[in-house]
């Protein structure tokens, strides 16, 4: 590499490690703000377990919030941010983001280093470009949720199968089996990509005989292990009504081409539809290895999500993976392009670099915007006040928003939540009329909380229901009614 396309990847990482450490303090509500008030919460839970004096009702009130948010992948990162909670003196909305970010650039690393060995580095950079500035990258890979590690230790996993299938070394093997495992044990879905890039690339390498190689038992076996002991033998419980909650329960979408339409079009909002069919074309573009692994990991997507449809089009952080899937696709795309451009006369090279730099630059100025778009600052202040509108031993049913999550976290209040009229409820059940359940829902609740106020308009019967009841207190975004005198 020339000193020009080192000091380019440098000044690249930089770029992208500073986006996604902007606006470090604002509450996490930035991006998929139930996941990640989820993972808040059982953060705190394992902080306040690890303090030497915390009065009972705290310890025990923590710990009921964590065991309602629901436990599918371990702890991993919130164990972390704990930790960090503990060493740097309280909780604080810093902590997840700089592991999110640490994690992200090393992975960043990896992918150019596998994009510069099966293309070029000038082609890397502009791959890269996209893998780091990407305005839905920047928010998903900075947000508290097991994802954007998940991502990062697949990215890994997969630099490290790569350099096995060129050199069959033991070192290569086993730091790839090691990511690997690391990514399925805190989020089993990568499960679909890991297993089809290590299956193709190890037929690739070794073909039919790849079953006589000691190495590839030894990735197999560590790549599995502790995902089946953690999903499987320990909370088989969990992992079945996974399955049957979001899988068997939604298959029948994919018998609809609405379905598929819907999906591309999800995909078009997040990644821009240039770029990802840019990307899926360039694994016809790349060199054999480099071809059989990008055609892989989009089999292994295309599976993902047959099993989980709904999110396919509702759920945007389910597609955090195809960001780096999509980055080698356009390595092998830019590269053609790259070799011409190199063959240029000087003027010409640089007309098209600072092409490449206003792109970057527009996208970086993008996802600034929209991080500091909009504050959430005053939210905590807000659920606080709400908090304090509900005496001590009430018994609440709310129409709220992320699950009551944020009466949680901010208020220390836990609720019980009425249905909400949803696109899910919708595709599941046809919908439910709930306020026809209203007497039996709040038959012992003291009062009614609303907050989700559109939510509230999509159901006018329990809006005339509540009208008949007194407010207990009002403010700013909410109403409390008081259920009984």
């Amino acid at each position: 590499m020339t000193l020009l396309q080192k000091t380019s990847l440098v000044l690249l990482l930089l770029l992208g490690a500073s986006l996604r450490l902007l606006d470090l303090t604002d509450p996490p509500l930035d991006f998929q703000p139930s996941r990640q008030l989820r993972n808040s919460l059982v953060a705190r839970n394992i902080y306040i377990s690890m303090l030497p004096a915390v009065p009972e009702e705290q310890i025990q009130l923590a710990d009921s919030f964590a065991r309602s948010v629901g436990k599918y992948e371990p702890p991993v990162i919130e164990t972390l941010v704990a930790w960090s909670y503990l060493l740097t003196g309280g909780e604080n909305y810093a902590a997840p983001r700089v592991f999110a970010t640490f994690f992200w650039i090393l992975a960043a690393l990896a992918l150019f280093d596998l994009m510069r060995r099966a293309t070029s580095p000038n082609a890397a950079l502009l791959a890269l470009a996209y893998f780091l500035v990407l305005p839905f990258s920047v928010q998903a890979s900075r947000s508290f949720q097991p994802d954007p590690l998940m991502t990062s230790a697949f990215v890994l996993g997969v630099y490290f199968l790569y350099r096995w299938s060129e050199e069959q070394l033991w070192k290569w093997a086993l730091l790839a089996a090691l990511f690997f495992s690391l990514a399925a044990f805190v989020k089993i879905v990568i499960a679909f990509f890991i297993g089809a890039a290590a299956a193709a690339l190890v037929i690739f390498t070794l073909g039919k005989n790849f079953w006589k190689s000691t190495q590839v038992w030894s990735m197999a076996f560590l790549m599995v292990a502790p995902a089946f002991i953690y999903y499987i033998a320990l909370n088989d419980g969990r992992s079945t009504e996974y399955f049957f909650a979001w899988t068997l329960a939604l298959l029948k979408l994919i018998s609809s081409p609405t379905f598929y339409a819907d999906w591309l079009g999800f995909l078009g909002g997040i990644f821009g539809l240039t770029a990802l069919f840019a990307g899926i074309a360039g694994a016809f573009l790349a060199a054999p290895r480099l071809r059989v692994l990008i055609l892989s990991l989009w089999a292994g997507y295309f599976l993902y999500g047959m099993t989980l449809p709904f999110q396919m089009y509702t759920h945007s952080y389910y597609h955090i993976q195809l960001i780096p899937i999509i980055a080698l696709g356009l390595a092998a795309a830019l590269h053609p392009l790259t070799e011409s451009s190199a063959r240029q006369t000087f003027v010409w090279r640089g007309a098209f670099a600072a092409l490449a730099v206003v792109v970057v630059g527009y996208q970086a100025y993008a996802a600034r915007s929209v991080l500091l778009a909009e504050s959430f600052r005053h939210e905590p202040a807000f659920w606080a006040q709400i908090a304090e509108q509900i005496p001590p031993e009430a018994k609440v049913l709310a129409l709220t928003q992320d699950y009551g999550y944020r009466l949680m976290l901010f208020g220390w209040r836990k609720v019980a939540l009425f249905p909400l009229s949803t696109e899910l409820a919708q595709v599941r059940n046809g919908g439910v009329d709930s306020a026809a359940r209203f007497d039996d829902l709040a038959a012992d609740k003291d009062y009614f909380l609303v907050t989700a106020f559109g939510q509230l308009d999509k159901q006018p019967a329990l809006k005339k229901i509540l009208a008949e009841y007194p407010v207990a207190a009002q403010g700013d975004g909410y109403i409390l009614y008081q259920l009984k005198k």
